[in-house]
C-alpha cells in the first residue's frame, strides 16, 4: 500500500512538470504577447506608444528574453509561491487567483457531491427497474441533459426568473453584498444563490453519469456470481450493494480526476453567463489578453486540481475494489 501511494505521488510530480511545459508552450503559441495586445488597444483608442517605451516595458516584464528562460524563471518563481504580476490587471497573480479560488473550490466540491448524490441512486434505480416508467424517465432526463448546453440552460433560467419571478439568479451575491466584508448575512445570501449555479453546472455531468452507472450495473447484474448468489437465497438488497454496485461504481469513481477541473474550466461560458466570480472567466480574459503570467498560473492550478482528483479517485478505487488490493498483494 505504501509503495503504491509513493508511486502515485511520484507520477503526480512528473505529470505536473509535463503539464507546466505543455501549458506554457501552448499559451506562448499565439503570435505576439501582452504588449502587442496592449498596443493594439491603445491604437484603437487613438493613443500611441514610442518604440523606446515599448522596449522598456518589454524588458520590465522580461518579454525580451527567450521563451525557455521565461519558462525557467516562471517555474522558479512558482515554486517559491511568487506567481508574478498580471499585466492586464496590474495586480499580483496570487491576489487575483486568491480572490476567486475559494469560491471556485467551494462551488466545484458542492457540485461534484451533488452530481454523484443524484447520479448514483438514479442509475441504480434505472438498472434494477429496467424498462420501467422510472427507467424511461431517467433515460429521457439523461438524453436531454446531455443534449442541452449548460449555458443555454442558464439563459432559460435567467429569462424565467426575470419574466416570471422578477428575481435575478446571476452571480453568487446580491448587489448589496458584492463588496461587503464576509459576515453571516453574506454567507446566507451566497447560500441562496448557490442552488441555481449548482443545478446548471451539475446537469450535464449528472445526466452522463446516470447512463454510465446504469449500463455498468446492468452488465454486472447479468454475471454468473450474481445469479449464483440469488440461487443461494442471498437477500436482494444485500446482494445488490455488497457486490454488483461496488464493482459497477468503479467507472464513476474513476471520473473524479476529470470532473473536478472540468467543473472549473469546462463551464467558462456558463460562469460568464451567470456572472459567477470563479477562476474560469478569469482564465478566459487572461487568454484573450495574452496575459501569460495569469493564464499559465491558472492552468497550473487546474493541473493541480486534476492530479489531486486523480489521486483521490485512485485511493477510492483502492478502497472500494478488492481486486485492486489483491493485485497489490500479488506484486508486493
Amino acid at each position: 500500500m505504501t509503495s503504491y501511494i509513493g508511486r502515485r505521488l511520484l507520477y503526480m510530480v512528473f505529470t505536473m512538470v509535463a503539464v507546466s511545459v505543455v501549458g506554457f508552450a501552448i499559451i506562448k503559441l499565439p503570435p505576439g504577447d501582452y504588449l502587442t495586445f496592449h498596443l493594439q488597444q491603445l491604437q484603437l483608442s487613438g493613443t500611441t506608444m514610442s518604440e523606446a517605451q515599448l522596449e522598456g516595458l518589454r524588458k520590465l516584464y522580461g518579454l525580451d528574453q527567450p521563451d525557455y528562460l521565461q519558462y525557467l524563471k516562471w517555474v522558479a518563481n512558482f515554486l517559491q509561491g511568487n506567481l508574478g504580476l498580471s499585466h492586464q490587471w496590474n495586480k499580483p497573480v496570487t491576489e487575483l487567483i486568491g480572490e476567486r479560488i475559494g469560491l471556485t473550490v467551494l462551488l466545484a466540491v458542492i457540485t461534484l457531491a451533488a452530481t454523484y448524490a443524484m447520479a448514483i441512486p438514479i442509475g441504480i434505480y434505472s438498472a434494477t427497474h429496467q424498462y420501467s416508467v422510472g427507467d424511461y424517465t431517467a433515460t429521457v432526463f439523461g438524453f436531454v441533459g446531455l443534449a442541452t448546453p449548460n449555458f443555454l440552460l442558464a439563459l432559460i433560467l435567467m429569462w424565467f426568473s426575470y419574466s416570471v419571478l422578477d428575481f435575478s439568479i446571476t452571480g453568487l451575491f446580491s448587489s448589496e453584498y458584492l463588496d461587503a466584508p464576509w459576515s453571516f448575512a453574506k454567507v446566507l445570501d451566497m447560500l441562496k444563490h448557490l442552488p441555481v449555479a449548482i443545478f446548471v453546472v451539475a446537469t450535464a455531468g449528472t445526466a452522463g453519469l446516470i447512463r454510465v452507472m446504469r449500463s455498468s450495473l446492468l452488465d454486472e447484474l447479468q454475471k454468473q456470481y450474481v445469479i449464483t448468489a440469488r440461487s443461494k437465497g442471498v437477500e436482494e438488497g444485500q446482494l445488490l450493494f455488497k457486490y454488483p454496485v461496488r464493482i459497477a461504481i468503479n467507472p464513476i469513481v474513476s471520473t473524479v480526476g476529470g470532473l473536478l477541473p472540468e467543473i472549473v474550466s469546462g463551464t467558462i461560458i456558463t460562469a460568464i453567463v451567470l456572472n459567477l466570480p470563479t477562476v474560469g472567466p478569469l482564465l478566459f480574459t487572461a487568454l484573450t489578453a495574452e496575459d501569460m503570467q495569469l493564464a499559465s498560473s491558472i492552468v497550473m492550478v487546474l493541473a493541480i486540481l486534476t492530479v489531486i482528483g486523480t489521486f483521490i479517485s485512485d485511493m477510492l478505487l483502492l478502497w472500494i475494489d478488492p481486486r485492486i488490493r489483491f493485485d497489490q498483494e500479488q506484486t508486493a
